[in-house]
């Protein structure tokens, strides 16, 4: 892949390797002083210098993921490197892994000669890796539209975890993919997710926290001093006795964001396996709702709206997916015990 090839598919953070349960081959640490011969190049270039066994492609999603720090700073790609800056690299090695099509079923919420917006189910990995060589999102895509196999990521313009749902971008020409990616890049196209979070929130606000990798957990992302900008913003929908369900959107994509920065301020997303922690009841829960909360098993997340302007007529477009079903039941019951115990007004 060339590095047209490689800034077309980009999307910084939205590429983050963090899909599914990862198996790494092994662990890899380096450390390299920047020459003067490499003073002012971009941090992608001197990184291809001096890491030069390893691809520009898998360099360039390490310093956007944050394995490639800069004297001990997250930094990006085309950021000039000084004479004496220290670049450190640690990362999990994974497999590559060749890309084929499987006939696995998509839901196609809006499709064109120039793009299709696919609704994710949750337990879908996005991209194949180490651990996840087949049954993922790109394998579905390559039987949906064998022409996309020409394109960086088979189209994709962005991510989703795993275990989220919902809407995505796949250009199906290399001009859509760069159109859209360099407008994901900018932050001209606004996605809107559905959340339940645990705790009562009080009311709307925003999260300006940097995000990087975790200290100690390499599965982790945590909000760290050097880390990349994040900037979410949420909207308060309904309220129950011990939750909130909220509108959150983003104004930066980085790796969890939306998981990380609403587990800082005491609102974690129910079922999170990372940074959930236990289910929290309310105070005497109905059957129902214990059951609902003990059994959800994802993150209550769900990319439900995007809105951007096509990348080829420049008319706006605005697409929504339904809350899928476990997070309907879960409203449900959180709402039918919110019901059950509302305090009696003739009291």
């Amino acid at each position: 892949m060339n590095e047209q090839d490689i800034s077309a598919g980009s999307g910084r953070d939205d590429w983050d390797d963090f899909d599914g349960e990862p198996m790494p081959v092994e662990s890899v640490s380096r450390r390299a002083v920047v020459p003067g011969e490499l003073a002012g190049r971009r941090l992608d270039q001197a990184a291809a210098a001096l890491f030069p066994e390893f691809s520009r492609s898998r360099l360039k999603t390490w310093i956007e993921s944050g394995a490639i720090t800069v004297s001990g700073e997250c930094a990006e790609p085309k950021r000039k490197v000084r004479e004496g800056d220290e670049l450190v690299l640690e990362a999990e090695l994974e497999a590559e892994v060749e890309l084929v099509s499987e006939p696995i079923p998509l839901v196609v919420r809006y499709a064109d000669d120039a793009l299709y917006v696919i609704d994710k189910p949750a337990g879908l990995v996005v991209h194949p890796g180490a651990g996840n060589p087949r049954g993922t999102l790109q394998n579905a895509l390559l039987h949906l539209d064998s022409a996309l196999a020409a394109l960086p990521r088979a189209g994709l313009i962005h991510r989703l975890d795993k275990d989220t749902s919902g809407l995505l971008i796949v250009a199906r020409t290399l001009h859509a993919q760069h159109v859209l990616a360099k407008r994901l890049e900018r932050r001209e196209i606004h996605r809107t997710y559905a959340a339940v979070c645990q705790g009562v929130l009080t009311g709307g606000g925003t999260v300006d926290a940097p995000i990087g990798r975790h200290p100690r957990n390499r599965l982790k992302m945590a909000i760290v001093e050097h880390g990349r900008p994040a900037v979410t913003r949420y909207s308060v929908r309904e309220r129950f006795r011990a939750h909130t369900y909220v509108h959150v959107a983003l104004e930066t994509g980085r790796t969890h964001q939306i998981r990380v920065h609403m587990a800082s301020i005491g609102a974690p997303l129910v079922g999170d396996p990372l940074y959930g922690g236990r289910p929290r009841f309310p105070r005497q829960p109905t059957e129902r709702l214990r059951k609902e909360l003990e059994g959800f098993r994802r993150q209550a997340l769900h990319a439900m709206r995007l809105e951007l302007e096509h990348p080829v007529s420049g008319r706006p477009l605005e697409i929504e997916s339904p809350l899928p079903e476990d997070l309907e039941r879960l409203l449900d019951a959180l709402r039918e015990d919110a019901r059950m115990n509302a305090p009696d007004p003739r009291r």
